[in-house]
């Protein structure tokens, strides 16, 4: 068997049936040559629905896929994580169960890991984009997120799900920093990791899709788990003293994101 170079980590709760979809596109995207070298990790939470069945079967069928099932914690954040520290590969994917990430950039994301510490699947460049069905709510909300986390990362599209990086720059963090009960993983790495100042952010075009299988994890809780994440990093990289300021810029964008709101529906 040839050596784990790159590790694809997939969080997934109750996704059985965007789980063989999910492999069986990666591993044709990434050809007998990238197949051979690559390890497919689903981070389950304990979802009980044959997701640890469908998994063996494509082992069955010559997949280098398998699935970590947690019964001690839960969370996206925290299960990207524990695949992260899991993996064998050198250059590190993560992306969602639900195929809206395509499987079909993973390719063009580990060669972009070759040359940066730090890759971001980007729904903001020209020429890609949401899809039309996405609803209007859930493109407020996405613009006004990105928006507020601007100040902390000047990465285009910092609340993507669909992201890569080096490992050793995870292993080089300090113990404790990284928070893992963070709502998004990747805003926690790219504020925190000691990424070289000096390399750029390899950013990967692709359009956001609809979800096809299973059901959205986004709520209200997941709101104000993402505005506490905002406020501890801002604290993180500014100091506790800049925080009344930016608490006044976070108003100035829910305002905003609000008006924004209003002219679309009117």
């Amino acid at each position: 068997m040839s050596e784990i170079v790159n590790s694809v980590i997939v969080p997934a709760y109750h996704e059985k049936l965007n789980i063989k979809p999910l492999t069986t596109r990666l591993f044709a995207a990434l050809g007998n040559e990238g197949s051979n070298t690559t390890e497919l990790i689903f981070v389950d939470d304990n979802s009980r629905d044959g997701s640890v069945e469908e998994v063996e079967l494509l082992q069955k069928q010559g997949y280098n896929v398998r699935i970590i099932v947690r019964t001690d914690e839960r969370g996206l954040s925290s299960a990207v994580m524990k695949g992260f520290y899991e993996a064998k590969g050198e250059y590190l994917i993560c992306m969602d169960a639900d195929l809206q990430h395509p499987p079909e950039s993973v390719p063009a994301m580990f060669k972009s890991l070759r040359t940066h510490p730090f890759a971001l699947g980007t729904r903001y460049a020209p020429g890609v984009g949401i899809d039309k069905d996405w609803p209007l709510y859930r493109r407020v909300i996405s613009n006004g997120a990105r928006m507020m986390a601007r100040p902390l990362t000047t990465a285009s599209d910092p609340m993507s799900g669909f992201f890569g990086l080096q490992k050793k720059y995870l292993l080089k963090a300090q113990p404790g920093d990284i928070n893992s009960a963070g709502f998004k993983i990747a805003l926690e790495l790219l504020a925190k990791l000691p990424l070289p100042k000096n390399e750029s952010i390899g950013e990967i075009p692709f359009s956001f899709g609809v979800r096809t299988e299973g059901e959205s994890k986004l709520s209200g809780k997941v709101a104000v788990q993402y505005l506490l994440q905002l406020k501890e990093l801002y604290v993180f990289k500014f100091g506790a003293a800049n925080i009344a300021l930016f608490l006044f810029f976070w108003a100035i964008l829910a305002l905003y994101a609000l008006n924004m709101l209003l002219s679309m529906l009117w």
